[in-house]
């Protein structure tokens, strides 16, 4: 059972974000990198999942050689072994480039299930897990807050607008992790230790061509700072009066 959890090194979230001398890009001076956050999440199912049906567990992920860190934090919770897909032009891949380039890889594993989060906490845009699927011709389900395996199939239930949805799959399937799916492990000082000896491959990213090529980016404007208005029921007059005439949210 080959297992794979696909993960994304994103800034951290309290990162004060800086556009880049080009007008269209995150300055990366300074910035420090986490994991993102419902990739956390399919690391934990992937890990979950071998326990229950063994096999070998794999972190895949396209970035720098730096992205080790974030592997070896995966590694310490219970995965077997990392892969790189070195490209340090990384951040400026889009979403259909990104997936091309991880499904090459995972049809040369043969993974049999592939997890990944439900969307990365930079861009927020929720479409590399479905994507992935379709370029391997694998089964897919988004959104999933709970899932049933057993060998080659499994129940996945994800929130919909209409309520809960159930599906069975067979194998190979992409899985893409929602909250509430699992509480992701933390890792102990054993699983740390193991972690350093556990092996990391580097190799070299089949690059696709953008589809897309951001031509500006600007950040949101500075909020207004707040102000207190009074104390008590005497302040409720110029509250209302400032909510109605500046704020004119009411």
């Amino acid at each position: 059972m080959k297992i794979v959890a696909c993960i994304k090194r994103v800034p951290l979230t309290e990162t004060q974000a800086k556009v880049a001398a080009d007008g269209k890009s995150l300055d990366s001076a300074g910035v420090e990198y986490m994991t993102s956050f419902y990739d956390e999440l399919a690391v934990e199912q992937a890990v979950k999942s071998k326990e229950q049906l063994g096999g070998e567990v794999t972190i895949l992920t396209i970035g720098p050689g730096s992205a080790s860190k974030e592997l070896r934090e995966s590694l310490a919770k219970g995965a077997d072994k990392g892969e790189i897909l070195v490209d340090d032009n990384w951040s400026m891949r889009d979403n259909r480039a990104t997936a091309k380039a991880l499904a090459n890889r995972l049809r040369e594993m043969g993974a049999d299930l592939v997890f990944c989060g439900r969307v990365a906490t930079d861009r927020d845009n929720a479409s590399v897990g479905p994507m992935l699927a379709t370029y391997l011709g694998a089964a897919c389900v988004t959104d999933v807050v709970e899932l049933e395996l057993s060998e080659g199939k499994g129940i996945a239930k994800r929130e919909a607008d209409s309520g809960v949805e159930s599906y069975e799959f067979s194998f190979p399937a992409v899985i893409t992790c929602q909250k509430d799916l699992n509480e992701p492990r933390y890792a102990g000082l054993k699983g740390i230790m193991a972690a350093k000896k556990k092996p990391i491959e580097e190799l070299p990213l089949e690059a696709e061509d953008n589809q897309i090529e951001p031509l500006s980016l600007d950040l949101p404007p500075a909020r207004a700072e707040g102000r207190i208005i009074g104390e008590g029921a005497d302040a409720v007059p110029a509250l209302m009066d400032a909510l109605l005439n500046e704020a004119k949210v009411l």
